[in-house]
């Protein structure tokens, strides 16, 4: 279920560059042009940003694919580097639990307050909180999911799969 959920979370970001390149296109062209701009440019490329960044956050947590710096994790021995890779996991876990706390706190104030930016278009400011909240709670639960799975092949005696190579 978690996997179909992270599919349509990497679909909506894949949607959201699309509409921040033609945005960024249509605005340019508008103000060459037109000598005007797109309404609301600038906070619409800024929201969809939010989709395009934190949404496949689960995804890329699944395949391991977030920047690591191994120059001395590399010799070390693969056990320890294991155990290096569920404390991180587990800190991960510890780090994104405050961002959830607080994007949730700022969620429900913006859709009980009925924030809107200032524009032309008056847009509402909850969807974006909405986006980064799910986003990020998502790559929690998947981090979560996966530091538990991690303590039960290291404990069983196994090796964590790292990366295709097998290291």
């Amino acid at each position: 279920m978690l996997d179909r959920i992270e599919k349509l979370c990497i679909d909506v970001a894949t949607a959201a560059i699309i509409l921040l390149a033609l945005m960024i296109f249509a605005d340019v062209i508008a103000l060459n042009l037109f000598h005007a701009s797109v309404p609301d440019a600038v906070i619409i490329v800024r929201e969809l940003m939010v989709l395009a960044i934190i949404m496949p956050l689960a995804a890329a947590t699944t395949q391991r694919a977030h920047i690591a710096v191994e120059f001395l994790t590399n010799m070390l021995p693969p056990r320890l580097v294991d155990c290096f890779v569920v404390f991180g996991t587990f800190f991960g876990v510890f780090a994104l639990t405050p961002l959830i706390y607080a994007g949730g706190k700022e969620l429900m104030h913006q859709i009980n307050t009925g924030s809107a930016f200032y524009g032309d278009l008056n847009l509402p400011q909850w969807p974006g909180r909405l986006a980064f909240v799910t986003g990020i709670a998502l790559c929690w639960l998947r981090l979560l999911m996966m530091g538990c799975s991690d303590i039960v092949t290291l404990w069983r005696g196994g090796r964590l799969a790292l990366d295709a190579a097998g290291d």
